[in-house]
Formats: structure tokens, C-alpha cells, sequence
């Protein structure tokens, strides 16, 4: 059988992580078994619609490295790919329904519904359309069916679920399922506006673009069961079903934005790697080796099985996917970096030559997370510190720090050569001296250059700055302590 599957977002907002997921898991399989990725523009629900929704769906997924073989902009021979150039299809296949017996028309308003609801509601029944009391063509009869559609009166068409039946089924990966039909409602297909609903519109699209596998959200799980009924009913041969677990938060409640970001431009406007982020949204329910968890797209292609998804929810382990940040960037190089930053050195009002910035992550990539963390983190790498770590100070500046301090700053002057080797030994041999720790003289220094208690190598520091900006640094230092402005 020739694979076949699609992702089908609905052009309503930004792409969230848990649709960038479902697109992968589809990509991953399709390229896996060399088969086909489509992708397919759901737009009959016009109330939802979003101006260039669509265009920044696609614009997400090509970033994340999601390539189509056939959809709006890539060709195919089964289009159209957006729902609503597909109209006619759907009135045709729903009015093929209601000659077959499987759906039929119903003219109920919305207060009539409402009203039925609310019953239900009182008596403690599930909310399901009764088909038995409303007004439809079988309470009606069909000359007064045939009246009302020649008025024009509203009307939908809905789909005729069996009486005491199952509806069996079987998903890749929660197994087989089995639901009675007393529980499945007659779910609208074509709406007053003639427009399809989702169930209508997707089956007949998967039929007639040939998807061998409907691989989707774990919402989507409670309404297949109707899917089901409508391939029987046209008669059709079935696709495969896998439904996907869903995303949580750390809490186990369903992800959303109440708790941070779930856009994918959100994430990738903060400065994620793509291949970071698709690395860690690949893992959200699947992982193909246990004790590695770092893998390039080609590598989760190869290993990809969608047997092996999990059922249960997948944690968005935010601080998960911060590290996993980290350990990609720390494999980037110095000049890829540069390019990720040079906008924001821009922002930042930073010009320094190239090849100093290059040396400047170089120095520090490993202790950040994302690439335009180095404005701010290494601000003094860009111009002397405006301010100083008070905690850090009051460490580390003790009495006696200061006649440590300036004889070692004294003798630092007199290297004849600014480099890593000759400081080290400088320092090296006047604290084994003076009989102190590398700390007790480090610090402070760090302290003067930088004004705060974190950063790389002091030595690296040093000579990545220069000798007479360090020894500008170190006089500014004392002048500002003895003006009391530290």
C-alpha cells in the first residue's frame, strides 16, 4: 500500500506546538516509509477564520524543516487543497447520504435545540439530538420535508447513527476500540450555510486524496466512531487511525497558554534552534533510543515507529527544552552563532569588529542558552560595567583584598605578552608567594573586570578585552570605591 497522510490545520490563529507535532509525527512516518506528506487547509468554519493564518501555518512548518510533497503552493494531483474551493463535493456526498438512508434533514432552529438540551439536562440524559421528537424528515413525513426545502426553510443535514449497534475499530496505537452506538450522536454533516462540518468534509477529502493513515490529535479520538459510520455508509475502504496522546503541562493539566507559551513563533522568535525544538516536540510521546535523547531529523526519519507512540499525556518539560536549547547551540559554531545574533547586536546598539564578537562566543556559548543571551550576559564584554554584584562585593572585598589586589595588578602590568600562559604564571607564582588561594585573588579581579560573580575563565576574559582596557578597568575600579560610588 502506498502511504499517505496530511496534516489538515484550520487557518484559525498561530501553529501550536501540539499541531507542529502532528505535522512531524506525519512527516516522520511518511518519509520513513517513503510515502507522501500533504498538506491540507481546513477553512469551512468561516466564523474562526483568520487572515494569513494560512500563509503562517506553512511559513512554521517550513521552518521547523516540514516539507510537502503536494498542497497549496506545492502542486498534486488531488486538489484542491483548501476545503472551501472543494464546496460542491461536499453538498454532493451529503445529498448521496440521504438517498442511501444514512443522514437526513433536520429543521430545527437553534432555540428549538437549545430547549431539547435543556431537558435532557433536567431529566440527567447526555445532550444527543432526539431524533425521535425533533423536527426532521422522519417526525415530519416526507411531504412536509419536501415543502419546508422548497420554502428554503433553514435546514441541515444529519447523520443517521444505527440503533443498538458497535462501531469497532482498531488504532495503531491504542489498539481496538469499541464504542455503542446509543452513544454516538447524530452529528450535523452540512450546516444551514451549506457549508460541511469537519466530520463531513474530512472524511470525504481522505477518501478522495487517497490517505492511507489519519494520524491526529487524541481529541479527535471521540468523534472516529462517526467517521467510521460514514466510510460504511459510502462504502468506502477505510483508513488506518493512530490518535496521538495529548500535551500536558507539568501539573497534568492540557497545555496551554494560561501557562506559558504554545505558539511555535513564540519559540522561535525567543531564539530556539529549530532543530532543538523539533529534537524536543518529536519526544513529546515517542523516543527512539532510551539513553540518548539528542537526534537529528534524518536520525528520528529512520527510527521513526508509530507503534511505539505512547498513550499516555506528554509532559512539556519546559525546562527540558531550555537545555536541550543549550546543548544545541553549544554545537554550533562561532560563526553560525554570529549570524543567529548580528540583529540583535544591532538592537542593542553593540558595534564591535567581527572577529571580537567571534571571540566572544566562543568564550561564553557554553554557558548560555540561547544566542542573543550574550547582549545581555555579556554586557562587559561590550563596554565597561555600569554597576557592580553589591552581594558579590561585600564576598569578596574584605579587608586586606585591596593590598592583595593592587601589587598583583602591578606585576600584571609588566607581562610582556597578554595571553592566557604568561598571566596564569604571573599570578600563579605571586599567590603561591604569598601563600593564597586562586580564589582570594580571582574574584575580586573578576569582580573589578566584569561586576559580576559569574562568567568564564578569568585569564580568557582578560586577554579577549585587552591589556590596557583591563588596566583602565582596575584604575576606574578603586577611583569609584574611593568616591564611594561602589
Amino acid at each position: 500500500m502506498s502511504v499517505r497522510v496530511r496534516f489538515a490545520p484550520s487557518p484559525t490563529g498561530y501553529l501550536h506546538v501540539g499541531g507542529l507535532r502532528t505535522a512531524l509525527y506525519n512527516y516522520l512516518f511518511a518519509r520513513n516509509k517513503g510515502g507522501k506528506m500533504i498538506i491540507r487547509i481546513e477553512d469551512t468554519d468561516r466564523t474562526r477564520f483568520v487572515e494569513n493564518a494560512q500563509e503562517n501555518l506553512i511559513s512554521a512548518l517550513q521552518w521547523a524543516g516540514i516539507t510537502f510533497d503536494e498542497g497549496p503552493g506545492f502542486g498534486g494531483d488531488y486538489g484542491p487543497y483548501i476545503q472551501s474551493e472543494r464546496f460542491d463535493l461536499y453538498s454532493k456526498y451529503a445529498q448521496d447520504l440521504i438517498e442511501s438512508g444514512s443522514a437526513y434533514y433536520a429543521f430545527d432552529t437553534a432555540e428549538e435545540i437549545e430547549a431539547m438540551r435543556e431537558r435532557q439536562k433536567k431529566a440527567g440524559i447526555a445532550p444527543k439530538y432526539d431524533r425521535a421528537t425533533m423536527k426532521n424528515q422522519f417526525t415530519l413525513g416526507e411531504q412536509e420535508t419536501q415543502r419546508l426545502i422548497d420554502e428554503g426553510i433553514e435546514k441541515v443535514v444529519r447523520l443517521k447513527v444505527p440503533f443498538n449497534e458497535e462501531i469497532k475499530f482498531k488504532d495503531i496505537i491504542r489498539g481496538d476500540v469499541s464504542v455503542k452506538t446509543k452513544d454516538v450522536d447524530d452529528q450535523i454533516l452540512l450546516k444551514s450555510d451549506g457549508f460541511p462540518t469537519y466530520h463531513l468534509a474530512n472524511v470525504v477529502d481522505d477518501h478522495l486524496m487517497k490517505i492511507s493513515h489519519v494520524i491526529r490529535g487524541e481529541e479527535w479520538l471521540p468523534s472516529t466512531p462517526k467517521h467510521v459510520l460514514l466510510y460504511k455508509s459510502f462504502g468506502w475502504e477505510m483508513p488506518e487511525f493512530a490518535h496521538l496522546p495529548l500535551l500536558l503541562n507539568n501539573n497534568k493539566t492540557k497545555l496551554s497558554k494560561r501557562h506559558g507559551d504554545v505558539a511555535v513563533e513564540d519559540f522561535r522568535q525567543k531564539g530556539y534552534i529549530k532543530e532543538a525544538f523539533v529534537n524536543f516536540v518529536s519526544l513529546l510521546g515517542w523516543n527512539p533510543s532510551g539513553d540518548n535523547e539528542i537526534h537529528s531529523l534524518d536520525y528520528l526519519i529512520e527510527h521513526f515507529n508509530l507503534e511505539k507512540v505512547n498513550k499516555g499525556g506528554a509532559i512539556f518539560d519546559r525546562p527540558k527544552l531550555l537545555w536541550m536549547n543549550s546543548m544545541y547551540l553549544r554545537k554550533q559554531s562561532s560563526e553560525e552563532i554570529y549570524e543567529m545574533l548580528i540583529e540583535d547586536l544591532k538592537s542593542a546598539g553593540i558595534d564591535k569588529p567581527k572577529d571580537y564578537v567571534l571571540e566572544v562566543i566562543t568564550l561564553l556559548k557554553e554557558r548560555i542558552n540561547f544566542a542573543n543571551d550574550l547582549v545581555e550576559f555579556a554586557d562587559y564584554m561590550w563596554g565597561k560595567p555600569s554597576s557592580f554584584d553589591e552581594k558579590f562585593k561585600a564576598k569578596q572585598w574584605k579587608e586586606g583584598t585591596e593590598e592583595l589586589v593592587r601589587p598583583a595588578i602591578e606585576l600584571l602590568k609588566t607581562a610582556d605578552k597578554w595571553e592566557v600562559d604568561t598571566l596564569h604564571k604571573l599570578i600563579e607564582d605571586y599567590l603561591n608567594e604569598k601563600g593564597v588561594g586562586f580564589g582570594k585573588l580571582m574574584n575580586p579581579l573578576r569582580l573589578m573586570i566584569t561586576g559580576k560573580s559569574v562568567g568564564a575563565g578569568m585569564f580568557e576574559t582578560m586577554v579577549i578585552l585587552g591589556r590596557e582596557e583591563c588596566l583602565e578597568r582596575f584604575d576606574e575600579f578603586f577611583i569609584k570605591m574611593e568616591n564611594g560610588e561602589i
